[in-house]
């Protein structure tokens, strides 16, 4: 009689085992919700400080000369 309590008892621990990794490991895999969605020409961070100097004709004509040069040589 006192072996089949002892197995039993050693199978309820056995299984109470191996529910709890099966468990753990089943969490390791999930993925988290954390998505950040994008629109299309829409900006949602901080303020750019080139977005201002975007606007200026003399910033926009350097980066066409730059452009240029870069661009020659191909």
């Amino acid at each position: 009689m006192m072996t089949t309590v002892k197995k039993k008892g050693q199978r309820q621990l056995a299984t109470a085992l191996a529910l709890t990794v099966m468990s753990m490991s089943l969490t390791a895999c999930a993925e988290r919700a954390d998505v950040t969605l994008h629109e299309p020409g829409v900006y949602k961070g901080g303020v750019d400080p080139l977005l201002a100097k975007q606007q200026n004709p003399q910033q926009i004509q350097t980066l066409q000369e730059r452009f240029a040069k870069g661009q020659s040589d191909r």
